[in-house]
Parts: C-alpha cells; sequence; structure tokens
C-alpha cells in the first residue's frame, strides 16, 4: 500500500456557514466516490480556504460525513493578487493501492480554472476529468 495525495478544489456561492459546508460536502462526496476512499484508510485532510471564506472550518464537513476518526486541519491561503476567491481545497493523505495516475482529483465549480487539464473542458476521455464543473 502506498501514501497518496488526492486533491480538489471547488468555489463556494457566499460565505455563509451553509454555503461553505454544502460545497465542502459535494466536493468531499465527489472524491469520495470517484478514488472509492473509505475512511479507515484516510492518514489525514488538509482544508484550505481563501481568505474571503470566514464564516466556518470546511474541516466540519468532513465530520458531519462521519470522518471522525481522520486527523483534519485547515487553514487560510495567502491573499495572492488575481488569485480565485471563494474556494475550499483539500488534500487528502490516503493509503491506497492505486498508482498515482489512477486517482481521480476534483475541481469543481469555478474551481475548474486552476487545473484545466481536469476539467470537462479538456478532451473526456481522461478518467481525472471533472464531470461536476459547472
Amino acid at each position: 500500500m502506498a501514501f497518496r495525495g488526492v486533491r480538489g478544489a471547488i468555489t463556494v456561492d457566499e460565505n455563509s456557514i451553509e454555503a461553505i459546508l454544502t460545497a465542502t460536502r459535494d466536493l468531499l462526496q465527489a472524491l469520495i466516490a470517484a478514488n472509492d476512499i473509505h475512511e479507515d484508510d484516510v492518514a489525514s485532510v488538509i482544508f484550505t480556504t481563501t481568505p474571503d471564506l470566514t464564516a466556518c472550518f470546511p474541516a466540519r464537513a468532513a465530520r458531519e460525513l462521519g470522518w471522525t476518526q481522520v486527523a483534519l486541519i485547515g487553514c487560510q491561503e495567502a491573499a495572492v493578487e488575481g488569485g480565485l476567491e471563494t474556494c475550499v481545497r483539500v488534500l487528502i493523505h490516503w493509503n491506497t493501492d492505486k498508482t498515482n495516475s489512477q486517482l481521480n482529483h476534483k475541481f469543481m465549480r469555478g474551481a475548474a480554472v486552476l487545473r484545466p487539464d481536469l476539467s470537462t473542458s479538456s478532451a473526456s476521455s481522461n478518467g481525472n476529468r471533472d464531470e461536476q464543473s459547472r
């Protein structure tokens, strides 16, 4: 079994508790489904938010999904001129037999611009494409 990093990002409709939790749950559920991730195989998760998201910690969404035994941490990204706003990012540290090329990263909604190579705007033959971008 190897230690892999599964990445994802999603934009949030507004700086509210419900909007942050809903977007984070959507992102986590997409990553879980796309990779067949089980809580027992997750070592830890790092969440980041852009400076304009202050209503709650996105890690709360993971707890609400039942990840009670996983180490979670959240931090705020640097305010960079021209950076994407209202964005939650996640890095899941996962113990898996999959290779890096078999991982399915998800960049959803407006965050698809961060990884256009993984979005539906690119050729659709790659399994890493985000089918939920909007």
